[in-house]
């Protein structure tokens, strides 16, 4: 499948945010979904992963600010932010697989090329 996230684009510091991830060329149905980001000048870190059956976990960078969500039928997974803050700052990247112990060490086949997100103090 192919990946393609958008709604980044620049948010003030409080703001929210909801990021798509659209998935081409095949269904989601059966994918565990992981939102990861990368600042300028840091490592990509997982922000949290959705299992097939809408089981999810977050990881700490999401620090009770996220909501994962998916639309089979839209064949989308969304990402909801809300209070941003100016370290929220990164381009964002989806990536699905089939195995969610994949998606919850990082390990995922499929990724989609990326959103930038850019928070304004």
């Amino acid at each position: 499948v192919q990946l393609v996230e958008s709604g980044g684009g620049l948010v003030q510091s409080g703001g929210s945010l909801r990021l798509s991830c659209r998935a081409f060329g095949g269904s989601l149905d059966y994918y565990s979904i992981g939102w990861f980001r990368q600042a300028p000048g840091k490592e990509r870190e997982q922000v949290g992963c959705i299992r097939s059956d809408d089981g999810t976990v977050y990881r700490d960078s999401g620090s009770g600010r996220v909501t994962i969500s998916r639309d089979n039928a839209k064949n989308t997974v969304y990402l909801q932010k809300n209070n941003l803050k100016p370290e929220d700052t990164a381009v964002y990247y989806c990536a699905a697989d089939t195995s969610y112990s994949g998606c919850l060490n990082g390990y995922l086949k499929h990724w989609g090329e990326g959103t930038l997100v850019t928070v304004s103090s």
